[in-house]
């Protein structure tokens, strides 16, 4: 890893920089709000969200190089599909009698299909790969600032309403007893979630970002009594994996978003394991 640890001080080669740094970054926020998803089990929710950023993406890459408006960085529209994906989900979870999971299949696939035809009409030679699947080289230091900015935002949301995410995640109807608006800070949750999920989209790509958004939590929860506890793990975690997943791919010529994905699925799963043969133990003493 040292010729990784040189990269990241070698001033002619910035975006290897730039990546870790979003990584960490990013990281604060998918612990936070990851924990959330997979407490209630939203991760099929925040599924269809990501995969309706790519129509954002499109839109974006389109209206600068086909229209000319160079301040529409293709960031803004991830911002502005998975914003209204998560508020149409919601609505649609919350108010309308249609079926929740064909809804959520259908934007998922018509979020994918809008984007692809647009950058398909997009002047110039642009990879879809790059964003379905993540490269660390299109990250900018202009892509640091947004990725900040968002990052603070869901933060200071997410620990502001950390009581009522709490209630709304473990007991609805509890929550409701107590006067808490419960179809509010649930449509709140799932915005915060629209945000997350546009952090890492740059480094580990539209259809693997779900994994980076749950699989830390998941490891989190085998070592935590509470919520917070989860939280500061999930962290960490994601951390973790960002970091190496970055340093192993650089080293070895490898798409950086599947080694990311690859490493987190393999420490879970080893982590599983070893809490089933403690279980099994412990069921045979």
């Amino acid at each position: 890893m040292m010729e990784f640890i040189d990269a990241l001080t070698n001033p002619d080669i910035p975006f290897v920089r730039y990546a870790f740094i979003a990584g960490v970054l990013s990281s604060v926020a998918f612990g936070i709000i990851g924990t959330y998803v997979v407490v209630r089990r939203i991760s099929y929710i925040a599924g269809a969200i990501s995969h309706c950023v790519l129509g954002g993406i499109g839109a974006g890459l389109y209206l600068r190089n086909h229209w000319g408006y160079t301040w529409c960085h293709p960031l803004y529209g991830a911002v502005a599909a998975s914003l209204a994906a998560a508020i149409i989900i919601g609505v649609v979870s919350l108010k309308a009698q249609q079926r929740e999971d064909t809804v959520i299949g259908a934007l998922w696939a018509t979020g994918m299909a809008i984007g692809l035809l647009l950058i398909a009409k997009t002047p110039g030679y642009i990879d879809p790969m790059s964003y379905l699947f993540g490269n660390i080289l299109i990250i900018s230091k202009h892509d640091l600032y947004l990725i900040a900015l968002l990052d603070i935002l869901v933060v200071i949301l997410g620990a502001f309403f950390y009581n009522k995410f709490l209630a709304v995640s473990f007991d609805e109807e509890f929550a409701r007893i107590r006067g808490i608006r419960v179809e509010f800070y649930f449509l709140l949750l799932l915005i915060l979630t629209a945000l997350t999920v546009v952090l890492l989209v740059s480094v580990v790509g539209i259809v693997m970002v779900i994994a980076l958004l749950t699989l830390p939590a998941a490891v989190a929860s085998q070592f935590s009594r509470n919520l917070w506890h989860m939280m500061v793990w999930a962290i960490g975690i994601c951390m973790l994996f960002n970091a190496v997943g970055i340093g192993y791919s650089y080293v070895h010529d490898l798409p950086t978003g599947p080694t990311i994905i690859v490493f987190a699925a393999a420490v879970y799963l080893f982590v599983v394991l070893i809490g089933r043969l403690r279980t099994f133990k412990s069921l045979n003493l």
